[in-house]
């Protein structure tokens, strides 16, 4: 009965309950959305590095280096001589390495040059078909084969480098042997073929003669040629030839230490750690997510003021229908539940509508994110310990918010405002 009469209460005045639902409803909204893309982003990228203690690369930004070689979201640092890095990579302290060669892409998706080890590296399986065995048989991840409607026996030709709109190589096609299993990880969203089906896709790029040609598809032409000199060679093996990155997974802790000053002795290459390189992306991801957090805090704080208000300034009104009610039998107790429950009806409004909004927030970041890098978010998703604590943050400040009404409707003298009516 008290929750009815609170319910009625609170839409006595829709446009001051509209503001007050508002405005927690945004709070709740922004911190709900940070938590889910918090929790995911992390996760996300916490489990594509198990496994990986040390990324070989081109010397550049070790961060870069990270995010190209593991996460397959940034350019590469550049290309590694295959022999030289096939030295380090055999070195006793390393219990495995998986190679990596970039070059193409299919309607965005990159076409990633490994062994078969790549997959078992990241715990994937094949759901369909089997791994690729000759040059240009290819494994396709879940969300490719999905997006793409790929079947086993499928051909497609690639685009050069990472643009969707690149050139597509008509001179090989692709054959769609195998597709993997949902993952949850990076594999989902690449192609997988052998390292030489990329150096033959390359070879000989860019030198058919055509009537005209701008200079930087020139400037493009030379450095693929650069690339590709003495390439008549065999396929199979280095001589020569190059990489663009490996992921290292030592015997051992001390290696750790150790492997990267045998990298640094050669000027070209660089060892990168992914937990130092990511746990600094944290840090400074981390930084952007506390300022809307603190952002979102300052305006479940207004809307516990704009809450407070609202009760006040009904009280002040409704003091003579509290007096009647007592006289007709209500006790002091019921008339401070009667506030604090209007008070919190408003929260737990707020907080639902809060979280719906925050959801459908994520689902629209999630849409941009998965078209520019590949990566999605679940808005689906619970987690309840912290979205447990946001909810009982917003009854704090329903409850914080009803204190001063609901003692003052608690303590209302009958007769005197009954005298003053």
């Amino acid at each position: 009965m008290i929750a009815k009469i609170a319910w009625k209460n609170i839409w006595y005045k829709p446009l001051n309950t509209a503001l007050s639902i508002i405005l927690l409803m945004a709070s709740v909204a922004i911190i709900t959305m940070l938590i889910l893309l918090q929790e995911q982003f992390e996760k996300k990228f916490s489990d594509n590095i198990a496994g990986t203690d040390m990324v070989l690369g081109a010397k550049g930004s070790p961060l870069q280096l990270i995010l190209s070689a593991i996460y397959q979201v940034d350019a590469p640092t550049g290309n590694i001589n295959y022999d030289e890095a096939k030295m380090l990579m055999h070195s006793p302290m390393v219990k495995e390495a998986v190679p990596l060669a970039f070059g193409d892409n299919y309607k965005g998706y990159r076409i990633v040059g490994t062994e078969p080890v790549f997959l078992s590296h990241y715990n994937a399986k094949i759901e369909k078909g089997a791994i690729f065995k000759k040059d240009f048989d290819v494994v396709v991840g879940s969300e490719v084969a999905q997006k793409m409607n790929f079947k086993v026996g499928d051909t497609f030709f690639g685009s050069h480098g990472d643009a969707a709109e690149g050139e597509v190589h008509e001179s090989h096609a692709y054959v769609v042997t195998g597709i993997a299993a949902p993952s949850g990880k990076v594999v989902d969203n690449l192609i997988l073929c052998s390292i030489p089906s990329v150096w033959e896709m390359h070879e000989g790029h860019g030198h058919e003669a055509e009537p005209e040609i701008g200079e930087e598809h020139k400037d493009e032409e030379r450095k693929d040629a650069h690339w590709h000199e003495a390439h008549e060679e065999d396929t199979t093996g280095g001589n020569g030839r190059e990489i663009t990155a490996a992921l290292i997974t030592f015997k051992g802790p001390r290696a750790i230490i150790m492997w990267p000053n045998l990298v640094a002795m050669n000027g070209d290459m660089q060892a990168a750690s992914p937990a130092i390189e990511i746990n600094r992306l944290f840090s400074l991801f981390g930084i952007g997510l506390q300022a809307l957090q603190y952002l979102a805090l300052g305006i479940m704080f207004i809307s516990g003021i704009s809450i407070f208000i609202a009760l006040y300034n009904t009280l002040k009104e409704r003091k003579y229908e509290f007096a009647l009610l007592r006289v007709n039998g209500a006790s002091r107790v019921q008339l401070l539940m009667l506030v604090l429950i209007e008070s919190l009806l408003l929260c737990v409004t707020g907080f639902v509508f809060g979280t719906v909004v925050g959801r459908i927030g994520l689902a629209l970041l999630s849409g941009s994110s998965e078209s520019a890098f590949k990566m999605s978010f679940n808005p689906y998703e619970f987690v309840w310990p912290k979205e447990g604590y946001l909810f009982a943050l917003t009854i704090f400040v329903g409850t914080l918010a009803a204190v001063i009404p609901a003692v003052k409707a608690y303590s209302l003298n009958i007769s005197k405002t009954l005298a003053n009516a």
